[in-house]
């Protein structure tokens, strides 16, 4: 084999090996800080898009109350606002901070406001659907991924988090070392 088709492929052959993780995406903290999931690896992470004024908002409340009840077992969920879906999140992330603090007393992890489909899809989002995977939904979709940084499993948006399905598979992601 010559040199270069060696070398070109051990590239992809290492790059296909580290793609899909989560920890590889950029992504901004809600005040607009420059940050990534690697202070997660290691942990299991429910990654949901989510949105102020949907009729699934309510589920900021299951959503908090499954990262109380599992985040001392290793159990964070990160919040990405997305006004994509009826223009549902309209707000600055300021005024999201304060809905999800004043109205849900959210503690998990927000980030900034992202795009989840289309031509400015998020790189975590692309990382998380897969190539050829099926865009999201709408507000509320959930990806539960692994300590290695790899997707589970994906949750459709009217599953709530608090849902035996989700339990089960968040006690089953946590029991795995």
């Amino acid at each position: 084999m010559k040199p270069i088709a060696l070398l070109a492929t051990l590239m992809l052959t290492a790059s296909a090996l580290t793609a899909g993780s989560v920890y590889d995406a950029p992504v901004k903290d809600i005040k607009g800080k420059d940050t990534s999931l690697k202070a997660f690896e290691g942990k299991v992470i429910l990654v949901v898009n989510v949105a102020s004024k949907c009729g699934l908002t309510p589920q900021y409340k299951a959503l908090e109350a499954t990262y109380e009840k599992y985040k001392d077992k290793g159990l964070v969920v990160a919040g990405f606002p997305c006004n994509q879906f009826g223009k549902q999140e309209p707000g600055s992330n300021e005024e999201i901070v304060q809905f999800c603090s004043t109205k849900y007393n959210v503690t998990f992890p927000l980030f900034d406001k992202i795009e989840v489909n289309g031509p400015n899809r998020h790189p975590l989002y692309k990382t998380l659907i897969g190539e050829g995977g099926k865009d999201i939904a709408w507000n509320f979709g959930k990806f539960l991924v692994g300590r290695d940084g790899k997707v589970i499993k994906r949750f459709e948006p009217k599953t709530t988090p608090d849902s035996p399905e989700v339990t089960q598979a968040i006690e089953a992601a946590l029991a795995a070392k």
